[in-house]
């Protein structure tokens, strides 16, 4: 069995997958947003005062290192020796601040903790170096104090050397801080770009998920519009039947609930048309005949006493003797017919008993025997077993069935053939019988009209057998069908329900429209 799928579900989880496609656009933002607002924050709080630090330091080394040059040639080297000494003095505050921009700004990002490490242990070695040279400066300085011009320019020279080297090594580490924030500086615009398209991408999937989903959701619901348009035809009148879309959600449900009801009110009005129409043949078939019953009566007697006396006679009154048997036979002919108008027009309710069908059948076959014997038709009965009870009116059930098998053998007559009787339970409950004949069949018009009230396919009848036969299985609550047999032949069926079933409302037989009154019940049965 199909899972039924919510339509209100169905239309949740289409904009839920709309506000995914948002979220993930939204989201994709927010964390290009994140990344660029800490590469930000890294700069500022990082290499920036780094790059300042450093800058400081190198400037301070470049002061130490201009006043080596001319030291030994100044009018003044006192001012040039304090100058060298405020500039030593300082350079350990720059590697102090150089010291705590790393630590501030890069040891506590995890993408620069390892380019931070490194440059703090540079630095470090940088500043040892360059405060091991104190004692060149003390040795300088004494032989600048003691003239002693030759001594104090081999150690300018020296020191020079030295310093110029602390310089460079700074000035290298400058171009690192340089070109790591170059890097981070191209890669913040790459990932900008990358950023953009991404979200651009993203809302285009965005716009697109969601137009899709519209237009998803207007698909789910436009077999509403259909049903409603439906609703609109049937308020209008028309009742023709309509195929259904198939749909597993409420909407494809009440669109099959609702084509089963306008199925069931066309069913309705045909049956009140029927009925209606039966009521009318009734009233006049039950007016016309209490009009001719009596004067067919009085004209039968009149030639029973006739026959009598024509047969007391001892003249040879041959003639006149079969003209009165025709005239006989033709007002028996119009009193049976008019015995079948009143078995349509006054149809009594049947009386339902639970009895054995499988045995009711039996012993109608076998009255009808000889008959089909005669004709040439063999009868081959099957009865599956077990069957459940049902109940019928034996009576008017007998009338039905002997109808039924008296036109299959006519279909089949002058030839004959092979008359099959099926009596087998039905998948709905109660039982289902089948009467198939071999004769050349019925075409799909007669089929759809071979019930209607005198309709007939042969050349003589009254087409009123099949019509009392209907009321009967409908007076019993079952159904009656045509069929084609392949390669030739008819199949008539007749459903009775089981017994102590409760029926659907729509499946109750409709009360016959004229009063019912107790009548004749033949077991004779009328072949048309």
């Amino acid at each position: 069995m199909t899972k039924r799928r919510s339509v209100a579900g169905r239309i949740l989880a289409s904009y839920l997958l709309v506000v995914i496609a948002f979220g993930a656009a939204l989201g994709f933002s927010v964390m290009s947003a994140q990344r660029a607002a800490r590469d930000a924050e890294l700069l500022r709080s990082g290499y920036v005062p780094l790059k300042l630090a450093l800058g400081a330091a190198l400037e301070t080394q470049n002061l130490v290192s201009a006043q080596l040059n001319h030291i030994t040639e100044a009018k003044n080297p006192t001012d040039a020796r304090g100058w060298i000494e405020t500039g030593r003095r300082v350079r350990p505050l720059t590697f102090s601040d150089i010291r705590s921009a790393i630590e501030d700004g890069l040891l506590g990002d995890e993408q620069a903790r390892a380019f931070g490490e490194e440059l703090l242990r540079e630095g470090r070695e940088i500043e040892g170096y360059l405060a091991a040279d104190g004692d060149r400066f003390a040795r300088l300085f004494e032989a600048i104090v003691a003239n002693d011009a030759e001594r104090a320019e081999r150690l300018r020279g020296e020191l020079v050397s030295y310093e110029v080297e602390g310089a460079r090594r700074l000035r290298e580490l400058l171009r690192r801080v340089d070109r790591e924030m170059d890097t981070l500086v191209a890669a913040a615009r790459v990932r900008e770009r990358q950023a953009i398209e991404a979200l651009l991408w993203l809302t285009a999937l965005a716009l697109t998920v969601g137009m899709a989903v519209s237009l998803y959701t207007r698909r789910v619901l436009a077999p509403l519009g259909a049903v409603t348009a439906r609703a609109k035809a049937v308020a209008s009148g028309d009742l023709t039947p309509r195929e259904v879309v198939a749909s597993r959600d409420e909407i494809g449900e009440l669109a099959t609930t609702f084509e089963n009801m306008v199925s069931a009110i066309a069913r309705a009005n045909a049956e009140l048309v029927q009925a209606e129409r039966l009521a009318t043949i009734g009233k006049m078939a039950a007016k016309v005949t209490h009009e001719i019953r009596n004067p067919l009566s009085s004209i039968g007697l009149n030639i029973e006493l006739l026959e009598e006396e024509l047969s007391d006679d001892a003249g040879d009154e041959e003639e006149a003797k079969q003209l009165l048997r025709a005239i006989k036979k033709e007002v028996e002919r119009l009193s049976e017919l008019s015995d079948q108008y009143l078995r349509v027009a006054r149809l009594p309710s049947p009386r339902l008993e639970q009895e054995s069908f499988a045995d009711f059948v039996e012993e109608a076959i076998e009255f009808v025997r000889p008959e089909l014997t005669r004709a040439k038709v063999r009868c081959e009965l099957s009865i599956a077993e077990p069957l459940p009870q049902v109940a019928f009116d034996e009576g008017q059930m007998r009338q039905a069935l002997l109808n039924l098998v008296r036109n299959a053998r006519e279909a089949m007559q002058p030839e004959g053939g092979v008359l099959r009787i099926g009596v087998q339970p039905s998948e709905e409950g109660g039982i289902v019988l089948t009467v198939d004949d071999e004769g050349p069949g019925l075409s799909e018009e007669a089929r759809a009209r071979i019930f209607e009230p005198f309709f007939t396919t042969k050349s003589s009848g009254t087409g009123l057998g099949l019509t009392i036969t209907r009321q009967i299985v409908e007076a019993h609550g079952g159904e009656i069908g045509c069929d084609a047999r392949e390669p030739r032949g008819t199949r008539v069926w007749v459903k009775v329900p089981e017994a102590n079933v409760p029926q659907r409302e729509s499946d109750a037989p409709i009360p016959h429209p004229l009063p019912a009154v107790q009548g004749n019940r033949s077991l004779e049965g009328d072949c048309d």
